[in-house]
């Protein structure tokens, strides 16, 4: 069993940055693929980034490639998203999950979720 607590959102402006933060219980961290996902309303759960088991691998959304670093500290059951100039587009419930078959792009993927964290950018 996997849980995933994210921390980190918030309001924001435009063009400014935020860093979100997903800490794992268990001692398997070292072993899923990390993944971030958001939801804005009224709309279907989209990918936004994934991190390989070691942290080597990663993969972007278009829409957050360039702005948007996925990392991880294993030692510490962390992994982060550092969003930089945010738009209000980027405005979402972001999620972290967990997947340990390699999933990437579709939350099927993935095996354990977090609660998500509101992320609000105003024009």
């Amino acid at each position: 069993q996997v849980q995933l607590v994210e921390s980190g959102g918030g309001l924001v402006q435009a063009g400014g940055s935020l860093r979100l933060s997903c800490l794992a219980s268990g001692r398997t961290f070292s072993s899923w693929h990390m993944g971030w996902f958001r939801q804005a309303p009224g709309k279907e759960r989209e990918f936004v980034a994934r991190i390989s088991p070691s942290g080597g691998s990663t993969l972007y959304a278009d829409s957050a490639k360039g702005r948007f670093a996925i990392s991880r500290t294993n030692t510490k059951n962390t992994v982060h998203l550092q969003m930089n100039s945010l738009k209000p587009e980027d405005t979402a419930v972001y999620y972290c999950a967990a997947s340990s078959a390699g999933g990437a792009y579709y939350p099927d993927d993935y095996n354990y979720w977090g609660q998500g964290t509101q992320v609000t950018v105003s024009s």
